[in-house]
């Protein structure tokens, strides 16, 4: 009885898999620097910002 399950090799070798992914990857990083070189990160969870640690 197979589960369908496709085989990783063939996951890997898919272009899709990687078209998808070097479009995803860089977007969430982007996003991601974006959210806490803005400041936003700090005034969501309530953080003090680094150069108000030691004022």
């Amino acid at each position: 009885m197979s589960t369908r399950e496709r085989p990783f090799l063939d996951i890997l070798q898919d272009r899709r898999y990687w078209l998808i992914h070097a479009i995803t990857i860089p977007s969430l990083f982007l996003a991601g620097a974006i959210f806490v070189l803005s400041g936003l990160a700090y005034k969501v969870f309530g953080v003090p910002k680094s150069y108000q640690y030691f004022s």
